[in-house]
């Protein structure tokens, strides 16, 4: 019986330990649930709050963690000077609890921030509103003499007093000549995010990564300074003379305060490398202050009766966001890299050279000019045609008068083929691939030029003048560089060396030779039938006594025809022998009653060269030191079309975005955005 029962009793305890360690491995898990739980709630206040926290423990702690700001980097012209700088200010951290924890505390730290920092009753009630906060952001911005004054009354006795101020230092992005070279460098917004121009296209490499700097109590109870420094951006010099730029403003802008124009245009470009010496759009912007409505004042002087805003100050109070936007989206867009239109008479100098280089015309080769063709149903005019025509010339003189009957017969013997191979050679219907953004993608410039399948009698006669076929300021001038510099095509570019802070080079950008278009041998036929158009032709107005200079005339008729408004441009270069700058120059729609006559374009080149040409030393060769434009004939012209009118004679139709009054085409907004469409294969092989 005595054993019975002892069994029973190692039972019940068996039972009894069992059902503990049940119990206890439940409470095990729930108290594991709950610290899993208390981590995941840890992890989410941290990420939504830790920074509000940490600032509060630090401060109540003596511990301080403050982030050092990297400096975005510069961008410097040819000749080292700044374009584009980090200047840095400081924003005032005030720590309402500290102040607040005495009445001395207050009245010396409210007193001192009236002093040295501006600051209004108002404000300061505002700022230490939440009596409990270590952390209000106040004043911004401020510079570095006003925060040394404030630091340095600070350790006297009269301001041994002030507490719970301290400053955080950031970057203002600086360009210390206002609006110079505006439209190649853009500007930047809040957090250095880069907008247009190089700020834009270079924007990962100019900006750099924060640091930050610790301070903590380590082992002894000491305090302990730990820094990760910041990395600063990189330094781009690019290839822009400041001083280029300097006389091409001045110049534009007395031509826009005298003149004027719906808009003046200007690039100039190095020949031998294809880089951008200097660009400049008439209506500009100053990128210190980017987003001042004054910018726009411009586009209400010739307001229509039905438009919505009859004057600026009715636009600056009434203008939706979205109207603003718009309206400061015209002034920073770069009309020489985004916006396309119909050349004119400069499309000729491509013509020519590639009917020569193909062997299909000579030198020597006439034709006879009577005023126009007759291309289908449409009776397609020479400039000259009121006069009877040009008569008979030979190639030299078909490009010195600027004759579209004589061209019209040349792009015959080249053929669609032909004529569309050198269309590609010379970069129509493709992407430069400048370094700047808003350049059209492939697929929106591709659709704008005639194809050798789309040229038809009639678009191959418009096209071999430059009426029909559309192209930008820098296909032009880059496509122009290549005839001048013994047919080389170098991809155009403004940045020509990434440095580091210290002046190491990171990245040198060596030029790239696309392709070829041209040989030497035609190359230089070309510069002497350039030197031919300013010394004896159209371009006579351009001329600058003492100099050799080569040169085109552009007169291009815009849509609807015959509604009287042109785009007027000249592009030359000099010297003749050794061409060391490209300018051109596009004037749209200038404000004179006879828009097809004028020279407009002509007379801004002759007034930047004559003081352009000295400063870079180009030397005067020519022996024509008496200049005589008594006898100059400009290219003035009428409506290229007699009698009936084609309904839509520009490539792409409907689709053209020049013919939808959107000039920029499809736009990338990104420098490195490529388009995954490829150009019309050129029949060269590119050279890398």
């Amino acid at each position: 019986m005595a054993q019975v029962e002892q069994g029973n009793k190692k039972k019940k305890k068996h039972n009894f330990l069992s059902r503990m360690k049940k119990r206890l491995l439940v409470v095990i898990l729930v108290a594991l649930a709950a610290f899993v739980v208390l981590i995941v709630n840890i992890i989410k206040i941290n990420l939504k709050s830790g920074a509000e926290y940490e600032q509060r423990v630090l401060a109540q702690q003596g511990y301080s963690s403050t982030v050092i700001p990297y400096k975005r980097g510069d961008i410097v012209d040819s000749n080292g000077t700044v374009l584009a700088t980090s200047k840095k200010v400081y924003n005032i951290i005030l720590e309402p609890k500290n102040i607040l924890e005495k009445d001395k505390y207050y009245e010396a730290t409210t007193n001192a921030l009236k002093q040295y920092f501006g600051f209004t009753d108002s404000e300061l009630a505002e700022a230490l509103a939440d009596e409990n906060s270590y952390y209000k952001v106040t004043k911004k911005k401020q510079d570095y003499d006003l925060v040394k004054s404030f630091q340095d009354y600070c350790k006297t006795d009269e301001g041994k007093n002030v507490r719970g101020v301290y400053f955080e230092e950031e970057y203002l992005r600086v360009y210390p000549n206002g609006n110079l070279a505006c439209h190649l460098l853009g500007y930047t917004v809040s957090g250095n995010v880069g907008q247009y121009g190089i700020e834009q296209y270079y924007n990962e490499e100019l900006n750099g990564s924060n640091g930050r700097e610790y301070t903590y109590l380590n082992e002894d109870y000491g305090l302990t300074d730990t820094i990760e420094n910041a990395v600063n951006g990189y330094t781009l010099v690019t290839s822009i003379d400041a001083n280029i730029q300097k006389i091409i403003q001045e110049k534009v802008d007395a031509y826009m305060s005298t003149e004027g124009a719906k808009n003046v245009s200007v690039l100039v470009m190095d020949p031998s490398t294809c880089s951008i010496l200097a660009l400049y759009n008439s209506h500009s912007f100053d990128p210190n202050d980017a987003q001042n409505l004054e910018a726009v004042r411009y586009q209400f002087e010739n307001v229509d009766p039905e438009d919505k805003y009859q004057s600026f100050e009715e636009f600056e109070a009434n203008c939706t966001d979205e109207e603003r936007v718009e309206a400061l989206n015209e002034v920073w867009r770069n009309f020489a890299i985004s916006d396309v239109f119909e050349p004119g008479s400069t499309y000729k100098t491509f013509t020519i050279s590639g009917a020569l280089e193909e062997g299909v015309i000579q030198p020597t080769d006439t034709f006879y000019c009577d005023g126009g063709e007759q291309k289908d149903t449409f009776y397609i005019k020479c400039h000259y045609a009121k006069h009877g025509g040009h008569g008979m010339l030979d190639v030299a003189g078909a490009l010195a008068n600027s004759c579209n009957d004589a061209l019209m017969q040349i792009a015959v013997k080249e053929g669609p083929d032909t004529f569309d191979k050198y269309q590609v050679l010379f970069g129509f219907g493709q992407r430069t691939n400048v370094d700047l953004p808003g350049e059209p993608s492939n697929a929106g410039l591709a659709s704008i030029v005639y194809h050798a399948d789309s040229l038809h009698v009639t678009e191959l006669a418009t096209s071999s003048f430059g009426q029909g076929v559309c192209a930008s300021m820098i296909q032009i001038g880059t496509a122009f560089c290549s005839v001048i510099n013994g047919g080389y095509y170098y991809q155009p570019r403004v940045v020509q060396r990434i440095e580091d802070e210290n002046g190491n080079i990171i990245d040198n950008m060596d030029n790239v030779l696309v392709r070829r278009t041209i040989s030497e041998e035609t190359s230089a036929i070309m510069r002497d039938e350039l030197f031919g158009v300013v010394e004896n032709g159209t371009g006579k107005r351009a001329s600058v006594e003492g100099y050799t200079i080569g040169g085109k005339t552009g007169t291009a008729e815009k849509l609807p025809r015959g509604n009287g408004k042109y785009i007027i441009s000249f592009i030359g270069f000099a010297p003749i022998d050794n061409p060391q700058v490209v300018v051109y120059v596009v004037v749209d729609e200038p404000n004179v009653e006879d828009q097809g006559s004028s020279a407009a374009s002509s007379f801004i080149f002759a007034d930047i060269a004559t003081e352009l040409f000295p400063y870079m030393n180009i030397y005067k060769t020519n022996d024509n030191y008496d200049l005589d434009l008594t006898d100059a004939e400009d290219e003035s012209t009428d409506s290229i079309y007699e009698g009936e009118i084609p309904e839509n004679d520009v490539a792409g139709g409907s689709e053209n975005p020049y013919v939808g009054n959107n000039a920029s085409g499809e736009t990338t907004g990104e420098g490195t955005e490529t388009s995954e469409e490829a150009p019309p294969e050129a029949t060269t092989e590119a050279v890398q």
